[in-house]
């Protein structure tokens, strides 16, 4: 039976006793579970004897206009998921729990590479989610961490903290799960009406494009080929699309050649969603 912890103490508890079973490992959500997050489990479960999910929707990465008050709470749901998958513990704590002086607390700075993408899109998002994984890693203290791969500036940035910060976690990055259309694994899909689910298509399918067209004309063939399937959809509104280095999520310039990431955000209605892939710029010449 899944363990369900609310307060940090019940958490540092458990931890402490499963300890003597071996490594623990720890997958961060905000609940409104899929199978993507599924997936998730599935991977750390492989690697360690106990499993604790994390389900809160973090005040600290949502800004003023954002969909603080709409994200999706299914807990019941998400339990009832985790325990089916195994999972050990679910670590459900309250904002003032996590936040008791609010959220003018101390922060984890996320520097330039999160204030580029979607950090320029969404000021102080990616300092809140640094901020909240941090306090996790701190009161879990898992030996694996794992997090999907659609949010890649998210995992970039994760992965960049545990080493800079020494915090000795090693972070794993999970696959990107999609639906039969395509459309990858969200929470957010739930927003989406039938029409806007069949536009939502489009950001793949602008993916797949870039990728072709990457392969045989580099950046700039890329790019407009996966703005061309997008300006075909009248619901989508781009945000951006834009190609950078994996390593630092610098853009890349025409002159970049071998392996990039393709990176798009667009409003499908009023729905915000991501998603990426990997591209092989130019390879051939």
């Amino acid at each position: 039976m899944t363990v369900v912890l609310h307060t940090i103490d019940e958490a540092r508890a458990f931890v402490a006793e499963a300890r003597s079973r071996g490594q623990l490992g720890l997958v961060p959500t905000m609940g409104a579970l899929h199978d993507g997050h599924l997936s998730l489990v599935r991977l750390v479960a492989e690697r360690v004897e106990t499993v604790v999910v994390s389900i809160f929707v973090n005040p600290m990465q949502f800004g003023p206009n954002e969909d603080l008050e709409r994200y999706p709470r299914t807990f019941d749901d998400d339990l009832a998921k985790l325990e089916a998958s195994g999972v050990a513990a679910v670590f459900a704590p309250s904002a003032a729990e996590m936040y008791p002086r609010g959220l003018g607390q101390t922060r984890v700075v996320a520097g330039p590479a999160g204030s580029i993408l979607e950090g320029e899109r969404r000021p102080g998002h990616f300092d809140g989610v640094l901020t909240v994984v941090a306090k996790l890693f701190g009161i879990v203290r898992p030996d694996i961490a794992v997090f999907g791969r659609k949010d890649a500036q998210q995992l970039h940035l994760i992965e960049r903290m545990a080493d800079d910060l020494d915090l000795g976690i090693e972070i794993l990055g999970a696959p990107i799960l999609r639906a039969d259309d395509g459309v990858a694994l969200s929470s957010r899909n739930v927003f989406l009406a039938p029409d806007e689910r069949a536009a939502a298509r489009s950001l793949p399918r602008a993916l797949e494009a870039a990728a072709e067209a990457g392969a045989r004309g580099g950046r700039s063939a890329a790019l407009a080929a996966g703005r061309a399937v997008l300006d075909g959809e009248p619901l989508v509104t781009l945000d951006y699309l834009e190609i950078v280095d994996p390593d630092d999520f610098a853009p890349v310039d025409d002159t970049r050649r071998g392996t990039v990431l393709v990176l798009v955000a667009a409003r499908v209605g009023a729905t915000r969603l991501i998603d990426n892939t990997s591209v092989d710029l130019d390879v051939t010449t």
